[in-house]
């Protein structure tokens, strides 16, 4: 396992700046105990709150980015439907962001292997019009993100040590 440090200054800091800040100095301090990105490679230095919380930030970009589509065209579906990962939110008490990824994991059954192909970037962009069975997916995330993201915020801040070790206390 690789160690994850925290300066107690920073994670202050980012905490007075609101949730997003929080949950992003962990994002950061994991991202750069794995070098930079998580891979298949690095996963098992990983616990898993650790890899779930990398998993969620994935998510939130690309969704918030792109939706479904473009998390799975970029090659993240299986992360997200083959792995437990709906199964972390709900430990998590994200119940409803659960509900959401065995959703989208329905389509995802039915549709990744055309969205995961490669294409030009017209023809990706026509994606987002032939998959339209996403878009209720996509704006479920976006209506819920906010909340979500404090639900996540709140789940690391009760288990601190599970993500990180604070040092300079």
């Amino acid at each position: 396992m690789v160690e994850v440090k925290i300066e107690d200054r920073v994670l202050r800091q980012a905490a007075e700046q609101g949730m997003d800040e929080f949950v992003g100095v962990f994002v950061s301090a994991i991202n750069e105990a794995i070098g930079g990105e998580l891979t298949a490679e690095n996963m098992s230095q990983l616990n898993s709150d650790q890899i779930t919380l990398l998993g969620y930030h994935i998510l939130h970009d690309e969704v918030m980015d792109g939706g479904f589509v473009q998390l799975i065209h970029n090659g993240y579906g299986p992360f997200f439907f083959r792995n437990p990962f709906a199964k972390a939110m709900r430990a998590w008490g994200l119940r409803d962001l659960a509900k959401l990824i065995n959703k989208a994991n329905g389509l995802y059954k039915k549709y990744h292997e055309e969205i995961e192909a490669d294409c030009t970037d017209e023809a990706f962009m026509a994606l987002f019009e032939r998959f339209g069975a996403f878009d209720d997916c996509d704006d479920d995330f976006v209506e819920n993100e906010e909340e979500w993201t404090q639900m996540i915020a709140d789940y690391i801040d009760e288990h601190i040590d599970r993500f990180a070790t604070v040092v300079g206390e």
